[in-house]
């Protein structure tokens, strides 16, 4: 049987590094930062890239090389790089592909430190970005100009849960030979394979649903091998390369990906369901819910709706306020995709630094609270949001 005809939840567990000759059945840690050459002409062609292999733990080691090739398989992608974190992913993909003068056309619904690079730090490089409105998205051809060099967005969107057509992407992307970029953090390739639908690259914080228990950092971008040996290069020589330990924590975690979010997504479908009845809430946003605005969208090119639901409570920053102050059994912490829950307020906490009307401009309304919602029992879950919402 060809390992490519393995299911998802096979090559995630059975897809591992070669034994060695102590016959383990399960991959062993190597905290080695360097390796060995057997002689001068093999430390030669090894430095001059005539030879695949390890050199030193900067540039590879076999455990993030297994940790790679899973989420090689998991997305269809060609090859990729694995990072210290999912920022250290963004920056080294973004600073690798652009030079001064170069233009970044972007969702306006990203990731707050993403968009602390754009506006704060890329520009001293000469690097502009234009932003579109994600439930806008026939607007963006509008924005491509001449010296625009990438498309990027994130489906789901944090915090909000919008949701933008990966097809349609890919099509604007190739009709212009831009390269399309995918933050599919929110998602994971269990639920959703961006390269499907067009992207040439997928970004993800492996330190959330990867991980799944909120032990380690991590990142990877995958994708055309092309732009990836780039990537590989410039990180080869800056040094944001994933350690060996966080490499073999986050591949075993893999193992459990699909059976983790299967629950994940049917616990949160059940709290969905309650905070829809619930008086103090206005809304409830989920990618699977028939009344998202982009509910069909997610259908067609995701498995399930994921772990994130945003919902509206009613008082707007003072009852989100309070609401916090009223949990008892679930987390308060910027983090998401954690086995346990855990419930964030942006517009008191992580993106209260922005003016109401660009909070507005990317769906965070002054109530929006984000529930990544765990693997508890879900009972137990509901019955502590129901009594921070009385």
């Amino acid at each position: 049987m060809n390992e490519h005809d393995f299911g998802f939840e096979t090559q995630a567990i059975r897809g591992q590094l070669e034994r060695t000759q102590y016959l383990e059945h399960s991959v062993p840690l190597y905290l080695t930062s360097s390796f060995v050459f057997e002689d001068a002409e093999d430390m030669r062609a090894s430095f001059a890239d005539e030879k695949e292999r390890n050199i030193y733990s900067r540039y590879s080691n076999p455990n993030t090389i297994e940790f790679i090739n899973k989420v090689c398989q998991m997305e269809g992608a060609e090859t990729g790089f694995a990072f210290a974190s999912g920022m250290a992913a963004v920056y080294s993909t973004f600073a690798t592909l652009l030079k001064s003068g170069d233009h970044i056309v972007s969702a306006s619904s990203v990731f707050g430190a993403t968009h602390s690079l754009f506006v704060n730090y890329f520009p001293k490089w000469n690097i502009e970005t234009t932003y579109f409105d994600i439930n806008a998205p026939e607007t963006i051809e509008s924005c491509i100009q001449p010296n625009t060099k990438i498309l990027f967005a994130e489906s789901p969107t944090n915090p909000a849960v919008d949701i933008i057509d990966l097809e349609l992407l890919g099509n604007i992307a190739k009709k212009h030979n831009l390269i399309l970029i995918i933050d599919n953090c929110f998602a994971t390739p269990y639920l959703q394979q961006p390269i499907k639908w067009g992207a040439d690259l997928v970004i993800h914080s492996a330190t959330k649903l990867m991980d799944g228990q909120g032990r380690v950092l991590g990142g990877i971008t995958v994708g055309r091998a092309d732009l990836i040996k780039d990537i590989y290069l410039f990180s080869r020589l800056t040094g944001p390369t994933l350690s060996p330990f966080n490499a073999w924590v986050l591949s075993k975690s893999l193992e459990t990906l699909a059976v983790r979010l299967e629950k994940h997504c049917e616990n949160a479908l059940k709290v969905v369901e309650f905070l829809e009845n619930h008086p103090q809430v206005n809304k409830v946003k989920y990618p699977f819910l028939k009344s998202h605005p982009q509910h069909a969208i997610a259908q067609k090119q995701m498995k399930l709706g994921g772990n994130i639901v945003a919902f509206e409570i009613k008082g707007g920053i003072e009852a989100g306020r309070a609401f916090l102050d009223k949990i008892k059994l679930c987390s308060l912490s910027p983090n998401l995709g954690d086995t346990r829950t855990i419930v964030t307020h942006p517009a008191s906490t992580t993106h209260s630094k922005l003016s109401v009307q660009e909070r507005l401009a990317v769906s965070i309304t002054d109530g929006l609270v984000r529930v990544s919602v765990g693997l508890e029992t879900v009972a137990d879950v509901i019955a502590d949001l129901e009594q921070a919402l009385s």
